[in-house]
């Protein structure tokens, strides 16, 4: 069981996101203008201060709030969620596709409209054959 310490560990949580990322500590330390051992420093450190996170984020490629509410199980929920494995291939489990239910929705409304004005023309046909103008 993980304690509330642990969990808000930000040196961990950065360590995590470097790897995840696929990022080693000497590319870190490259990207910060630092030494490899002052990136091991800063993961085995519990806190690290509001201006070097920012810059940790922004090399890591995400946000300061990104480090600091960083979830593993979290990230393995999205990756269970996203990816399905069948014999050795990934496969993305969408559904559909946004953009052609954005053409379908601009489809169901433009002849929604088309009946609309069609009516509309109706009334006044109708109106005009009442007053005798036609």
């Amino acid at each position: 069981m993980q304690t509330k310490t642990k969990n808000n560990h930000i040196g961990r949580k950065i360590s995590r996101i470097r790897e995840l990322r696929g990022m080693k500590q000497e590319a870190l330390a490259e990207e910060l203008g630092i030494s490899q051992q002052a990136v091991s420093n800063i993961e085995n450190s519990e806190k690290v201060d509001d201006v070097k996170l920012e810059e940790i984020a922004k090399a890591l490629g995400v946000t300061k709030e990104g480090i600091e509410n960083f979830s593993e199980e979290v990230v393995f929920t999205i990756i269970g969620n996203t990816y399905n494995d069948n014999s050795s291939s990934l496969n993305y489990n969408c559904t559909f596709n946004p953009l052609d239910k954005l053409i379908e929705a601009y489809e169901e409304n433009k002849k929604l409209y088309e009946r609309l004005l069609q009516a509309e023309k109706d009334k006044v046909t109708y109106m005009e054959k009442l007053l005798g103008k036609k």
